[in-house]
């Protein structure tokens, strides 16, 4: 029971992680992503540079969650518990990929300082080009997978009772939100940082945030799988 306890308190204090991280980071991200005009010298390096860090954070910090709850979860399905790492991989690649678009951005700001004419419209539409391919990558990374996620270890929680029901509730709730908002999003309805797309993010977002706080103050609730293991032993 101690080396559970430890497992559910890494495994909350990373999802607490991915929070304390991903916001932060895209509010900093902010001068890329709202003018294209930054490689040409508008707003701040370090500002894009900080939010790229705190987005490798986020992206640790989603596998780690993975990692550490693998052992405990796949006794209730294994094939479910390797598909929830799975995605959790995914999920922090595509993130990865963002922040690379970023950081391209920051290089060819530092390295062409000054461009005029040609090479400053030239500039202008790659740095639009980078926007885009970011802004793609967070529809399909944060803006979908954790749907998938959620229904994944939602299930694996719902079933286990390793925490209480109503928080596997919340996230089986709010990934068809989630991931309906992320193709409303794809086909144009509506822009990725919206209302609406805030809105249907909220519950998994809900979910992911309550699931840390009780594993991590709380631990997991007796069960049957932990029940059975401590009979093994």
């Amino acid at each position: 029971m101690t080396s559970l306890r430890k497992t559910a308190a890494i495994a909350g204090a990373c999802y607490l992680i991915t929070f304390a991280s991903s916001i932060p980071a895209l509010a900093l991200h902010g001068p890329v992503l709202d003018d294209p005009d930054f490689i040409l010298g508008v707003g701040s390096v370090d500002r894009v540079l900080w939010g790229s860090a705190l987005d490798l954070v986020n992206g640790v910090a989603a596998v780690a969650t993975a990692v550490a709850l693998f052992p405990v979860v796949k006794r209730q399905n294994e094939g479910i518990a390797l598909g929830f790492v799975t995605s959790r991989l995914l999920e922090a690649a595509v993130v990865f990929a963002g922040v690379a678009a970023m950081l391209a951005a920051v290089t060819l700001r530092q390295d062409l300082d000054g461009a005029t004419g040609t090479d400053a419209a030239a500039l202008e539409t790659t740095g639009r080009s980078l926007i885009a391919y970011h802004d793609w990558t967070f529809l399909l990374g944060p803006g979908l997978i954790p749907g998938i996620n959620a229904l994944l270890l939602g299930y694996l929680m719902y079933r286990s009772r390793l925490v209480p029901r109503v928080i596997p509730v919340i996230g089986l709730i709010g990934a068809p939100l989630l991931l309906a908002s992320a193709m409303a999003t794809l086909f144009g309805a509506y822009d990725q940082v919206s209302s609406a797309a805030t809105i249907a993010a909220l519950p998994v977002a809900l979910w992911e945030f309550s699931l840390g706080c009780w594993m991590l103050f709380k631990g997991f609730l007796p069960s049957s799988i932990i029940a059975t293991d401590g009979a093994r032993a």
